[in-house]
């Protein structure tokens, strides 16, 4: 059975990120002074008791805003909302009960789901200050105090949240998924992918560039399978960063690329290939990620019958330190080629996961060696012993030999173009180790 879920809400400000942070146990969310710093809906897994669950932080909730960012943090807040089997309200011991906090709770019972209201910022241990008491008014039960920081109450109130779940909801049975990071500048539609992908507005869109700031698990089941795409902040050059939350946007773009499978690399096909471009894959290059190219916009360029080949030609010499991974021409806007992208994920994420026989490999390096003699030095002729994988993700090949001076780089490339053919590994990067005959 699924995890059930707890969405975090409350209004801006209260301390939802660091309570959230707190739970799961590590810092996914951004915490700032700042309000409405938070503003899609982040995911993390917590347990207590031997019962699992998944939490949802959101961000604030303005009922009455005009604002277009608030109205729209509005709706993640009530997708939250809807989704969840328990709501935590988190309200603000030092600024008291306030109007907002009336509405927003109001906004919960209309929902009928179970509600567990945590008072933050309670940071004195003992008998609640008289104050405390104002938060019964709300009238959705018995308020919880809670120090998020100093992590103060997390027990009590995790036993209230609990005791409306039942036991056979927090079972959970463990399900094969590919984690599909999305990666790329600002404003080259990586959340318009996803929310098409869901056929929901999941995701922030604005032409604002910086919209999104986290990085934002969705799961996804369909035809083609089970997966986990990561939206992810844009990643512009640091120069351009003057902002201190998008520095940790920035952060949390490269710790999604770390516990993804694939990475999806977004280009505006209105604004070509940069450089940018092709820091942003190196980055998913130097994690060792199955990594694929796609096209975004293709639906608002005009095309002859070149276009798109002479697009191609361009990558090739932008992306040549990575002309194994495929590319993709595609439009979040109209779902053009979007199946073909799942194609390409499950192909490039089975390669990088891709083990191959020691006999196997071997057979094939005297084949190899056969047919290009390995190079020789002052009368001195490379050896080649033996080869292996000891890993995946991505594969990483170690070749025994007799002086690995003697190895040069052009025979390692060689090698692995070899490799790459007989096994059809696009898609992924290669790791070539070379050790000499005794060296661990």
């Amino acid at each position: 059975m699924a995890k059930p879920v707890i969405a975090i809400v409350g209004r801006p400000n209260v301390g939802k990120s660091t309570l959230f942070n707190k739970l799961i146990g590590q810092r996914l969310s951004i915490v700032d002074d700042t309000p409405g710093v938070t503003r899609d809906r982040i995911y993390g897994e917590i347990e207590w008791q031997n019962r699992k669950a998944l939490v949802i932080d959101t961000g604030g909730i303005e009922p009455k805003s005009d604002d277009v960012i608030l109205s729209q943090m509005r709706r993640q807040a009530q997708l939250a909302i809807d989704t969840a089997e328990v709501i935590i309200l988190v309200t603000d011991m030092k600024t008291g009960l306030v109007a907002t906090d009336i509405d927003v709770a109001d906004m919960l019972m209309k929902s009928g789901k179970p509600v567990a209201l945590c008072v933050n910022k309670c940071d004195k241990i003992g008998e609640p200050e008289p104050d405390f008491y104002e938060f019964y008014n709300l009238g959705i039960g018995d308020p919880v105090q809670v120090s998020a920081v100093h992590g103060h109450g997390t027990g009590d109130l995790l036993d209230e949240v609990f005791s409306h779940i039942s036991a056979d909801e927090a079972e959970d049975e463990d399900e094969s998924v590919i984690n599909v990071a999305v990666i790329g500048k600002p404003n080259v539609g990586k959340s318009s992918l996803i929310n098409y992908i869901t056929s929901e507005d999941r995701c922030i869109v604005s032409d604002i560039a910086g919209t999104t700031r986290d990085s934002i698990d969705t799961a996804v089941e369909n035809k083609f399978g089970r997966y986990n795409f990561i939206d992810t902040a844009g990643i512009r050059r640091k120069s351009r960063i003057v902002d201190e939350i998008e520095k940790y946007s920035i952060i949390r773009a490269k710790m999604a690329i770390e516990r993804s499978d694939v990475c999806v690399i977004m280009i505006d096909a209105q604004i070509g290939v940069t450089e940018q471009d092709t820091k942003v894959a190196g980055l998913a290059l130097e994690a060792g990620k199955a990594c694929i190219i796609a096209v975004n916009k293709w639906d608002a360029i005009e095309k002859d019958n070149k276009t798109m080949q002479n697009f191609k030609k361009r990558i090739e010499v932008e992306f040549a330190f990575m002309n194994w991974a495929p590319t993709v021409f595609i439009s979040a806007k109209t779902g053009q080629r979007v199946d073909n992208l799942f194609t390409l994920i499950n192909t490039v994420a089975a390669n990088n996961a891709m083990r191959i026989r020691t006999g196997t490999l071997n057979e094939l390096l005297a084949q190899i060696t056969t047919r290009v003699q390995p190079p020789t030095d002052k009368g001195k002729r490379l050896k080649i012993y033996y080869m292996t994988q000891p890993s995946t993700k991505p594969p990483t090949f170690v070749s025994f030999c007799n002086n690995k001076d003697l190895f040069h780089f052009s025979y390692q490339r060689y090698i692995e173009n070899r490799i790459r053919e007989t096994f059809a590994l696009s898609g992924t990067p290669i790791r070539m180790i070379i050790r000499e005959r005794g060296e661990k």
